[in-house]
């Protein structure tokens, strides 16, 4: 997982930019877990993404902090920055398609479905947002063991 959260950030780190500082809190014990590893770099894209153009939207400086944790059977990966915030109205609908609170030409609306739809369908985890203004934090929980599908 670190190594996907690692990739991730190289990859973004020309659009983070030196005014935003990058702190990495992983657990380091956490066991390897199931997953599908290019669909969970998407998901971080987006979330590290978004976390960048809220934090220039407050004026360009801020942190961001990547931690992981372990959450009883699951496994946490909480991306945290100082930006904007999502006003309390929206939070109900960012995971909607097309919905999008930034400015028209700036975002689809397509990063957090993308996301819900990867972690949920896809990796049998949840995915949920705390925010006010200086501390937003998406928080992805995935199981540590494999889910058996339920056969039809």
């Amino acid at each position: 997982m670190h190594e996907l959260l690692d990739s991730t950030l190289l990859m973004l780190s020309g659009k983070i930019g030196r005014r935003i500082k990058v702190v990495k809190e992983y657990d380091r014990t956490l066991p390897g877990i199931p997953a599908y590893p290019a669909e969970l770099n998407q998901v971080w894209t987006n979330l590290v993404d978004n976390a960048v153009s809220a934090m220039n939207s407050a004026g360009g400086d801020g942190t961001l902090t990547v931690r992981t944790a372990r959450d009883h059977d699951r496994l946490l990966v909480e991306f945290r920055d100082t930006g904007v915030g999502i006003p309390a109205e929206d939070r109900g609908r960012i995971f909607d398609p097309f919905f999008t609170t930034k400015p028209v030409g700036e975002g689809t609306g397509l990063g957090l479905d993308i996301s819900w739809r990867i972690v949920v369908n896809k990796h049998h985890g949840t995915i949920q947002v705390e925010s006010e203004p200086g501390d937003t934090r998406f928080q992805v929980l995935l199981p540590l063991t494999a889910v058996e599908e339920e056969s039809a």
